[in-house]
């Protein structure tokens, strides 16, 4: 019964200090009051809850106790009663809303508090934090990025960081237009927050932020000309174009080669691509047959989404070594090794929009008699056996092409058959995939009849426009001078959006005989291009393992 009544008396004791706090004018002279409240979280649980209410509420008026104010409601955040913690947590953002001096602490004090098993307890913490940042939105900011880290002050405790991290993604970013005003100022306060936390990120969270910059007006479709700079070189950052090239390191290669596909819609948008493009031209097309064969031909996709947008200086450099790999993956004649329809797709698709752009370049690589009035013409030499060799090359292609494309439109037929006939839907999805891989290689197929038949002129015209649309981008409609380069097929429409790695027996023609890139899209195989992440067929295969440029994927 005492203990009862004690309780009581403490409570009663509490709503006193309360009332009479409330009601004076200048609650400072209410010194023993505010006294009394710190105190009570020494006590009972019920008095607990009821100072972590009062605590905050009162705090603006008594600088001269805010340490001991914060101590004691700080304890209360690591009671074992649940509810007293919750009421602790709940009542933080009041200790700076009126004293903003105290946010970067009460966020770091909340940011502990995200690992909270009890759900109730971390959807108080996300509530807290939320209504603090409102509050004063720069400083919550700059204090939650601390937790990332950077090379300068790295993060100490990984799973805080993997928290923080979780909590901008998911309760920050969604309301960056209630959050960041005013809109410029404050937008690029977060980009600047998030290119230092950029010193030291894997790759899936390289991703997320820069998906979110790209969101920002200030990154938007009006965006100034010096932003669109500044995005890819953030990218060429991570890329880590300036560590020295070893074929070996494969993380390397990895990063390098997926944040080229991330600067493309940035060169699309009128920055420069020439740091990337230089640096695959000296390192990675060098060596590009000791690349994986997925890491080949992510390498060769990312040279054709680029090439479109390339300076006449960067198409220049480029050619030759375009025309090395074209020979290559084009042999001139039949010797019954493998033929990557894909790779040619892309080789050719770089070479066209390359030589739109430095045709005569062509004259001393292909032997063509392209005019421009300029010495490097180069018409007085005699340059006939390169032209030979090369169209020869072409010719052997398109053979091996047409030989394939009749199988696979014979096999779509097939399938066509076999969906009808099947049962199961287990069946039914399995010939879906075989469609849509046929459907790839045709596309495949008549892209490379498409681009090398107007390279069988001594004078071609190279492509520069967009009637070639790369097999694994989505598919457009085509315009008319696309369909009367094709031949034979009908270029289809419903085109999956898969990469096609196509690859045929040399001197294997439509005669009944084995053929790799047919019993691919028979057996309902990926073609082995990229899904997934990075989206059309060019997903990351894996997200940057370790921390920080120079460290690779996993």
């Amino acid at each position: 019964m005492t203990d009862s009544s004690d309780e009581a008396n403490r409570i009663e004791k509490l709503y006193e200090f309360g009332e009479r706090l409330n009601e004076s004018k200048d609650k400072s002279q209410n010194v023993k009051d505010y006294e009394g409240i710190i105190d009570a979280t020494k006590t009972s649980v019920k008095a607990k809850q009821l100072a972590a209410q009062m605590i905050p509420r009162f705090f603006k008026f008594f600088p001269d106790l805010s340490n001991r104010a914060l101590d004691a409601h700080i304890d209360l955040i690591e009671e074992e009663d649940l509810g007293a913690r919750v009421q602790a947590i709940r009542g933080l953002p009041l200790f700076c809303k009126d004293t903003k001096e105290h946010s970067s602490k009460i966020v770091d004090i909340l940011v502990q508090l995200l690992t909270a098993e009890e759900t109730v307890e971390r959807d108080a913490v996300h509530k807290a934090l939320m209504s603090i940042l409102r509050q004063d939105v720069k400083d919550s900011l700059r204090a939650l990025f601390k937790h990332i880290g950077s090379t300068e002050e790295p993060s100490t405790d990984e799973f805080i960081r993997e928290k923080v991290i979780c909590f901008i993604r998911d309760k920050v970013f969604p309301l960056k237009a209630e959050l960041l005003k005013p809109q410029e100022e404050m937008e690029r306060h977060i980009t600047d927050l998030i290119k230092k936390s950029l010193e030291d990120v894997t790759g899936a969270e390289f991703r997320m932020f820069m998906d979110f910059l790209k969101s920002l007006s200030i990154f938007g479709e009006k965006a100034l000309p010096e932003h669109m700079k500044e995005l890819i070189e953030i990218v060429e950052g991570q890329a880590d174009l300036d560590a020295q090239f070893n074929v070996l390191d494969a993380d390397h290669i990895d990063r390098l080669i997926s944040c080229v596909f991330m600067a493309i819609p940035f060169v699309v948008r009128g920055a420069s691509g020439s740091k990337f493009l230089n640096y695959l031209n000296k390192h990675i097309i060098p060596v590009s047959d000791q690349l994986p064969e997925l890491r080949k031909l992510d390498l060769l996709k990312a040279l054709a989404e680029i090439s479109p947008y390339t300076s006449t200086q960067d198409s220049r450099q480029i050619l030759p070594s375009m025309v090395q790999l074209l020979k290559k993956y084009m042999p001139w004649r039949k010797t019954g090794e493998e033929t990557n329809f894909t790779y040619v797709e892309c080789l050719l698709f770089t070479f066209h929009h390359l030589a739109f752009k430095a045709p005569n370049a062509t004259n001393s690589l292909c032997g063509y008699k392209m005019v421009t009035g300029q010495p490097s013409d180069r018409l007085g030499e005699d340059f006939s056996e390169y032209y030979k060799d090369f169209t020869e090359r072409l010719s052997n292609v398109e053979d091996l092409t047409r030989a394939t494309m009749k199988k696979l439109t014979q096999g779509m037929a097939e399938h066509n058959k076999t969906m009808a006939a099947a049962k199961s839907d287990e069946v039914k999805d399995k010939i879906k995939i075989q469609k849509q891989n046929t459907t790839t290689g045709l596309r495949t197929c008549n892209n490379i009849l498409a681009m090398t038949k107007p390279l069988h002129s001594k004078t071609p015209s190279f492509i520069g426009d967009k009637s070639v649309n790369l097999s694994w981008k989505e598919a457009t409609k085509p315009t008319a001078a696309s369909n009367a380069t094709t031949t034979g097929v009908k270029r289809p429409v419903n085109a999956g959006n898969g990469s096609g790695n196509m690859a045929l027996k040399k001197g294997r023609g439509a005669d009944g005989l084995d053929n790799h890139l047919v019993n691919r899209a028979r057996e309902g195989i990926s073609y082995g291009g990229r899904t997934g992440a990075r989206g059309r067929g060019r997903g990351m295969a894996r997200g940057w393992g370790g921390r920080g440029r120079g460290r690779g994927y996993q």
